[in-house]
């Protein structure tokens, strides 16, 4: 099966709600049209009605049947900024209301107190945008210290752990990661491929030493985030330092490898030390072995908050609804893929 018809036919299984607050945006209303005829979630339009009606007519959209959240609403809305901020007492309602008049925020608040399972922003937003927003509102998950990112490599003629598939992060958001936000990092993709792909996570930490192979200070962080992220979840398998082969390729662990490790040889998830090489590594998979790279996935809130990309045809935004749908319905699926 490939892997979006299994992610498609996932969030069919169990469908959750995701907010869209992009209101005025043709694309955005078009993937919540086509994402709730597909089965994938129950779209919820957040924004002034009034708007949503003149966009649908605008671009002749038919929008019957999709929800609609409406911030005309001054009663909803100032009770939902109660709620709100009874869960989180460090804000105030004058300062929420103030960030309500983006209703970014208020779909990111109805899925803080659990009305929405998902926020689906980025047309009309920038990506910081949408992670200040996040990272304000929704928070981040505990023991995490930055918004980061996972993608799904889609390698031809791989033949890794699992298949021909790989999950690489982080290459699209957190420039230089410290220990701790590298061992955050790890842990967050790890949630996100047991939630999103149904497999056991074998993450590892790559570098340019193996297991004490070399010593410098670039190695030391990988190290010490191994540490962290062990202390911090030792429920998860996640180990390095190791290089890119040692990770991944059996017979090389075998040499490279003398202590105990679930991980070495048969990683399904490669975090990389910092954004230089995640950058250039996943380019590298998509022009020499031709891989096809879905994502990047944003990670680390408490809740899932989807940023897209401005240039995404339709049909790539509705297959980013998908992933955050299946993301949001939490735990491990039965079967992966």
């Amino acid at each position: 099966m490939n892997i979006m018809d299994y992610i498609y036919e996932k969030a069919r299984s169990r469908q959750v709600t995701v907010a869209f607050s992009e209101i005025e945006e043709e694309k955005i209303l078009l993937a919540a049209k086509e994402a709730m005829e597909k089965g994938i979630c129950k779209p919820l339009l957040v924004g002034a009605k009034s708007t949503i009606l003149e966009s649908a007519s605008k671009y002749n959209i038919d929008i019957s049947g999709l929800l609609i959240w409406n911030c005309e609403e001054e009663d909803k809305v100032e009770e939902l900024i109660k709620e709100y901020v009874l869960k989180n007492p460090i804000y105030s309602e004058k300062s929420m209301k103030r960030k309500a008049k983006d209703s970014l925020y208020v779909a990111l608040m109805l899925e803080a107190i659990d009305q929405v399972d998902a926020t689906f922003a980025g047309l009309s937003h920038t990506t910081g945008d949408v992670i200040m927003a996040g990272q304000m509102v929704v928070g981040l998950q505990e023991g995490v210290t930055t918004v980061s990112s996972v993608g799904i490599a889609n390698i031809p003629g791989y033949k890794g752990s699992e298949g021909e598939l790989l999950v690489i992060g982080d290459s699209a958001v957190c420039a230089n990661p410290s220990a701790q936000d590298l061992a955050g990092i790890a842990i967050s993709a790890c949630d996100t491929t047991s939630t999103l792909l149904g497999w056991e996570p074998r993450c590892a930490l790559v570098s340019f030493s193996t297991t004490g192979s070399a010593e410098h200070e670039l190695i030391d962080k990988v190290r010490n985030a191994k540490e962290i992220a062990n202390q911090l979840r030792p429920d998860l398998k996640i180990d390095g330092e190791f290089q890119l082969d040692a990770a991944i390729c059996p017979m090389v662990a075998a040499k490279k490898v003398t202590r105990e490790s679930g991980v070495a040889g048969k990683a399904n998830i490669i975090i990389w030390p910092d954004l230089n090489v995640g950058n250039i590594g996943v380019k590298l998979l998509q022009q020499f072995a031709h891989a096809d790279a879905y994502g990047p996935v944003l990670q680390g809130f408490k809740k899932v908050v989807c940023d897209c990309s401005r240039s995404a045809p339709v049909s790539e935004l509705v297959g980013n609804i998908a992933i955050s749908a299946v993301r949001a319905q939490g735990g491990k699926s039965n079967e992966g893929i």
